[in-house]
């Protein structure tokens, strides 16, 4: 479709809030748009097809499923749920560590958790890593998991948000791809693609949005674009908006990457098996055997790392994770593996990163960022969801609440679904 020159509600960005605010307003007496940006809708959540095989470069599970939104519409509309538990729960072949040592890094990580609580509880701030305990051997390999919750380690995490993130424990997968589904829940809505917006020009009685399609008039905004844009100024409100920018600074992107290798003879490997490359640093990768039971291995890696790699391009993501998987598994893993795909959130222009952590002392830059400008802007996405930061159905819900507020705003109260 092509750009309206105004409408009563611009939806900036059509990943998963984008699309959850659209859904909200539509069948409402109003006109509606979404601005996105790329040339596809779904934002962080995309999937490739490879080999047949459907890969989530983005958000691949449905976390907390037993309270998930996007879990129960999904099954609704008929996509295939995957229930097998998650690959973290165990360790193939117990190589990296013996089933002692597993037992020792579990008791030391629940313990680093529990002072975490305690601390987050009497209100204590700072950065995550002070509550290590320095005479665990295991600290390396908590940041390395730090790296997967968070994309940056916990140095960079706020003791008071990492503990208020809410984890039933419950965690499937959608087999015909996360993305797949996000994208469809674009369909039939007004979303205007390849169509980035510039220039917010606040200064009138409407809000002037200059675009690649041309200048658009609404009466509200709803922003779902990620922080890290907002901090560049992508777009850029005129004038400036420096509260949301320095709220937005308060929770920036980590980066979290992912690299997809078949493997043959991948009847060696059990179904969904996990194995980290090594247990005493946090710049490592973690490793998903077999997927869905498809012949593959998912290398994960978070925080330093994953920046690092991918400054180098996807070949090195590869190569990296070929090197793990040779010390782990042994040399004949080098000719036994094929690269499919990586991912490259960091270097996406739309993305910057992967999802939001809050920094040291920014525990309440979620909420600021949530608070609703001049009764006409409104923001959502993953970073202003207390409990379910970093996920999609973290981004619906809040995506729902802005389009809300939006509605409140001009006079029809909330939206019913």
């Amino acid at each position: 479709m092509t750009a309206p020159s105004f409408v009563d509600v611009a939806v900036i960005g059509a990943g998963a809030a984008g699309l959850s605010a659209l859904r909200r307003l539509s069948g409402q007496p109003l006109t509606v748009v979404g601005l996105e940006a790329r040339g596809r809708i779904g934002g962080r959540a995309h999937t490739l097809l490879r080999e047949d095989y459907a890969i989530d470069l983005g958000c691949g599970w449905l976390h907390s499923a037993d309270e998930n939104v996007l879990a129960r519409l999904a099954e609704a509309e008929g996509f295939t749920i995957d229930r097998t538990p998650p690959p973290w729960e165990s360790q193939a072949f117990n190589l990296e560590m013996t089933p002692a040592e597993q037992a020792d890094f579990r008791s030391d990580f629940a313990a680093f958790e529990q002072r975490v609580a305690e601390a987050a509880a009497i209100g204590r701030e700072g950065p995550a890593s002070d509550l290590f305990d320095p005479d665990s051997r295991w600290n390396g390999r908590i940041d390395a998991i730090s790296g997967a919750l968070n994309g940056a380690k916990f140095r960079e995490v706020s003791i008071r948000d990492y503990d208020a993130y809410r984890d039933t424990g419950v965690n499937w997968r959608l087999t015909d791809g996360y993305g797949r589904f996000v994208a469809a829940q674009g369909h039939g809505l007004p979303v205007v693609l390849n169509c980035p917006v510039s220039r917010i020009d606040r200064t009138g009685a409407l809000l002037r949005l200059e675009t690649a399609q041309g200048l658009i008039e609404a009466r509200t905004v709803i922003l779902t674009v990620p922080t890290d844009l907002i901090v560049a100024g992508a777009p850029r409100f005129d004038p400036p908006l420096p509260d949301l920018v320095e709220a937005a600074a308060g929770v920036p992107l980590g980066l979290a990457s992912k690299v997809h290798m078949l493997v043959t003879g991948a009847e060696d490997f059990s179904k969904d098996g996990q194995l980290w490359g090594s247990n005493d640093t946090g710049d490592t990768g973690g490793y998903h055997l077999r997927p869905f039971g498809r012949p593959m291995i998912e290398g994960y890696f978070g925080a330093d790392l994953a920046r690092g790699l991918e400054a180098e391009g996807e070949a090195a993501f590869f190569a990296f994770a070929t090197d793990e998987l040779v010390d782990l598994l042994g040399s004949n893993m080098r000719r036994r593996l094929t690269f499919a795909s990586a991912s490259m959130w960091g270097a996406d222009p739309w993305s910057r990163g992967a999802y939001s952590h809050a920094l040291p002392g920014q525990a309440d830059a979620r909420a600021r960022l949530r608070a609703p400008l001049e009764n006409r802007i409104f923001v959502a996405g993953e970073a202003t969801s207390d409990a379910f930061y970093g996920t999609a159905h973290g981004a619906w819900v809040e995506g729902a609440r802005a389009a809300d507020e939006a509605l409140a705003a001009l006079g029809l109260g909330v939206a019913v679904e």
